[in-house]
């Protein structure tokens, strides 16, 4: 049964790549015959849509059924395993096509699902104007596959094939309007980017099975507990450090994170189901099933924690000066997606995946609410000529409101329960420091204030566009309903994981096991709560007071210029890394094409055909067409034969 969760969305992308390609080959017969006067007309998004989300419903509903049938199990039997037949055979290697459901993955086929599910009735009403919605829903029913079959599998192979798979969809979804070079760049800087980390995830997988022998992740973690003291902590710490390159290029950190503020250049429903709910958050679903692995690497986990810390810090100081309503939001989940591998650097890998699934609900829901202002707004995505739209969007104004609430870390919205849990751990655990808190708190409170920034200029105060020119217009209800839904999940969603009674951390514990008590006054706890509490007021009331009057923040600009001008350009992090790797390697690419594959290669290729040319002439002259000639040819080919016969017996 739980092979149907990533059939019906592979069925769907099928339905739909079938009829996109016969409707394209049509249009294009059609195109042909009428000529030069031909209008292209775009089709309605409706049936592909409504294709797309049948297929990922019914994906959720068995994703549903089966979570309830775990429910019911004991915890040391809390998974079910499906075998459908034997994918790679090579001497004693083999890999079986095997899915697992267990405590872990059906979280992420829940939210993968669930959420995916809201994002698709989404985009039938955002797609609804675009010229080839069946190619964008199969795109999406593919890209829902592929992720249910990297947190699914059983085994490293099958996962990085998932992990391969939801690359080349963000390659295809992100350059989805590839006709526009800019976003057709996009498109390739993620898909680059990402071969960089995957290079680390391959080199991790073989230390693996040279170490272990085994890819497979119930005989790996036997294999691992029995060893136990007596492997390398080196091997250890490589396999543990090769994986994590990995998770820094499909979850955006530190030093690869540089792919996802520009695969904004996507359609606003492929930001949200991308780079919000489901392919970023693969390194911590990768990181909390390998878990039993990386903690015996001390030096591993101190890594992890310090680059999530860096990475939330350093996002967040460059979305404070961001214009770009959806840039924004692209560099709040790189920060977001820091604090998830924070609390994975310290320990609490149920604390990082409770952070996953609050961050799916708000984030989704904030992308979506995006979305929905930028079509209001006729496309138009600068926040400085925004503002009133409250009164103008009264729908999204609201749900936008809970989204804000909720990635503040304002009680009880979701996002405060996860983010305070991670804080505590990170001050409180035996991985953790006074440091990393104090990082983890500060980024609290810039999150508040640009989270704020973007609330207040786009939102709030009095509209900074030509009212007369600009007619601004609520979205459809097949967009503003799958908001609401996000913003219920998203303003109560947190009450899963209340502090000491955490069901996320009791459920997760036969993946991760339960954490030790801390031994830290419980007193101190409120103390750091309350504290956190206050970062998010006071980064509330920081970012109303600096942007209620834009006078102000015209002041502070100008005072503050050299910083300014240092985090809207991101650190100048793009053109860096242009000088140092992306010129000198082109430089070298291009000098071994001129004087090493055209002065070589293709010389010797030109021999081969010259070569050929000159042999071909050189025998046309014993073709005469004369039967005699061609009788004494086999005479005298007889005569040899027979002669080297006779020399042999002699």
């Amino acid at each position: 049964m739980i092979a149907l969760i990533p059939l019906f969305p592979l069925i769907g992308f099928l339905i739909n790549g079938i009829i996109y390609l016969v409707s394209a080959s049509r249009s294009l017969g059609a195109h042909e015959h009428a000529g030069a006067g031909h209008h292209e007309h775009h089709a309605s998004a409706t049936v592909p849509g409504v294709i797309a989300t049948v297929a990922i419903f019914a994906a959720f509903v068995v994703s549903a059924l089966t979570f309830f049938d775990l429910r019911g199990m004991p915890e040391a039997s809390r998974f079910v395993e499906q075998n459908l037949f034997t994918w790679i055979k090579a001497g004693d290697f083999s890999v079986d096509l095997a899915f697992r459901i267990d405590s872990l993955s059906t979280l992420f086929t829940l939210v993968i699902t669930g959420v995916g599910t809201l994002i698709h009735v989404y985009s039938i009403g955002y797609m609804g104007h675009d010229a080839t919605p069946g190619k964008f829903f199969a795109y999406l029913n593919l890209f829902c596959f592929a992720m249910l079959v990297l947190v699914m599998g059983s085994s490293l192979p099958i996962v990085f094939f998932g992990w391969e798979g939801v690359g080349l969809c963000s390659y295809l979804l992100i350059g989805y309007w590839y006709t526009d070079i800019e976003k057709a760049k996009a498109g390739k800087k993620a898909f680059v980017v990402n071969r960089i980390g995957d290079l680390g995830f391959l080199l991790g997988m073989f230390l693996i099975f040279t170490t272990f022998g085994t890819l497979e992740f119930t005989a790996l973690r036997e294999v691992v507990e029995k060893m136990g003291p007596s492997l390398s902590a080196g091997v250890l710490t490589s396999i543990a450090l090769f994986l994590f390159i990995g998770c820094t290029g499909k979850s955006a950190q530190i030093p690869l994170f540089i792919w996802l503020p520009d695969a904004m250049a996507g359609p606003t429903p492929v930001s949200a189901l991308i780079h919000a709910a489901t392919m970023v958050t693969s390194g911590i679903y990768m990181l909390t099933r390998l878990s039993f692995l990386v903690e015996l690497s001390p030096v591993a986990m101190m890594v992890i924690a310090v680059t999530g810390g860096l990475t939330a810090f350093f996002a967040a100081t460059i979305a404070v000066t961001q214009t770009d309503i959806k840039k924004i939001l692209a560099y709040s989940t790189v920060s977001q997606l820091g604090y998830m591998f924070l609390a994975c650097g310290v320990g609490a890998f149920s604390a990082g995946v409770f952070h996953v699934i609050t961050h799916a609900f708000f984030k989704a829901l904030l992308f979506l609410g995006a979305g929905s202002v930028i079509h209001g707004m006729h496309e138009e995505q600068d926040i400085l000529k925004m503002g009133g739209l409250k009164s103008k969007m009264p729908q999204t104004y609201f749900i936008f409101l809970v989204g804000w609430l909720a990635i503040c870390g304002v009680p009880p919205f979701s996002g405060f329960f996860s983010k305070d849990e991670i804080l505590w751990m990170t001050f409180s655990s035996a991985h953790g420091s006074v440091l990393l808190w104090a990082l983890a708190a500060a980024t609290a409170v810039m999150t508040a204030f640009y989270m704020t920034r973007l609330f207040s200029l786009t939102f709030l105060g009095k509209p900074r566009f030509d009212e007369k020119k600009v007619h601004v217009h609520e979205s459809p209800m097949a967009m503003i309903a799958p908001l609401m839904t996000l913003a219920l999940l998203s303003a109560v969603g947190g009450f899963m994981g209340i502090p000491h009674l955490n069901w996320i951390e009791h459920w997760l514990s036969p993946i991760v096991g339960h954490h030790a008590e801390s031994s830290t006054s419980p007193a101190l706890e409120w103390v750091l709560m309350a504290v956190s509490v206050a970062g998010a007021g006071a980064g509330i009331f920081l970012g109303l007071r600096f942007y209620k009057d834009l006078s102000f923040s015209a002041q502070l600009k100008a005072r503050w210029t050299g910083v300014h001008k240092l985090l809207t350009n991101k650190w100048y992090v793009d053109e860096a890394y242009e000088a140092v790797f992306v010129t000198p390697l082109h430089g070298l690419a291009k000098g071994l094409w001129s004087k090493f594959d055209v002065a070589v290669i293709d010389r010797i290729v030109v021999g081969f055909g010259y070569f050929s040319d000159w042999s071909g002439q050189a025998l046309r002259v014993f073709q005469t067409g004369s039967l005699q000639f061609y009788a004494l040819v086999l005479l005298f080919g007889v005569v040899c034969s027979v002669g080297y016969l006779i020399y042999g017996l002699v």
